[in-house]
């Protein structure tokens, strides 16, 4: 059985800049999320990394071409990221390609582009208890994970979450300063799917909880479409989220 090639993107900024997230993660945040994702599926995946120092910002055609599952962690450098790179992500996930978008990556480019939306939110960085709760028990993603998943001291990130009404909500977080939060968000857009997890502070070790992996990895195996319809996305960054037109129909005015 063929494995799903997975590729887990992070910018690598904070951990070089941060001695906390340095500390967690000296490795880097997409070194311990593919061992997670590797850890739970074993054979049934081909994990590599990419960072933005990379040439072409670790993104290049040929990687995104051969990528079935991106999952996505940014923070401080969301701006550093071009609309050329983008561009080929989005295409590529309107294309039929899964993205899994993980904590601060809700301000990133791609997964704004893809909302069309501010995907802005409240947030207080301090040693709040996060719990996270299934509210779709039947959904793939809730498979295995712990009901509560503790999280432990972490960001609190609250609503008003400036997202579109998700597909699938599968998980929201309750937070001990009394707050709640959108945290598992399912959306289809073309033929790709795309499921956002709000956890992964950079200095807690959100990563390398069983249950957190177990969620990771079941987003992976939910967000790869192994068939995807035939379609040709646009290229343009201005046109509106979503858009695409089926492959081979003519193009008519009006």
């Amino acid at each position: 059985m063929p494995r799903t090639r997975v590729t887990v993107w992070n910018e690598h900024v904070s951990e070089r800049r941060e001695e906390a997230a340095a500390r967690v993660y000296p490795l880097g945040l997409h070194a311990a999320v593919a061992e997670g994702i590797r850890d739970v599926l074993r054979d049934a995946v081909e994990v590599r990394t990419a960072t933005l120092d990379e040439p072409d910002q670790g993104l290049p055609e040929a990687v995104l071409a051969t990528t079935e599952v991106l999952v996505w962690w940014g923070h401080v450098a969301h701006e550093q990221v071009t609309d050329v790179t983008v561009t080929r992500v989005r295409a590529r996930v309107l294309a039929g390609m899964g993205l899994v978008v993980l904590h601060s990556g809700h301000l990133s480019k791609v997964f704004r582009s893809l909302m069309g939306t501010s995907c802005n939110l409240r947030w207080r960085e301090g040693e709040d208890r996060e719990l996270v709760w299934t509210v779709n028990p039947s959904h793939p993603i809730a498979q295995g994970v712990p009901h509560p998943l503790e999280i432990g001291p972490h960001e609190m990130y609250g609503e008003l979450f400036d997202i579109p009404q998700p597909d699938e909500l599968v998980f929201v977080s309750s937070f001990s300063g009394g707050e709640v939060f959108r945290s598992g968000c399912c959306f289809r857009r073309g033929a790709g799917r795309i499921f956002y997890f709000s956890p992964g502070h950079q200095t807690c070790p959100v990563y390398r909880l069983p249950g957190v992996r177990r969620v990771l990895a079941n987003a992976v195996i939910w967000a790869h479409n192994p068939a995807p319809s035939p379609i040709v996305p646009t290229v343009s960054v201005e046109s509106p989220p979503g858009w695409f037109r089926r492959q081979r129909e003519p193009e008519t005015d009006g």
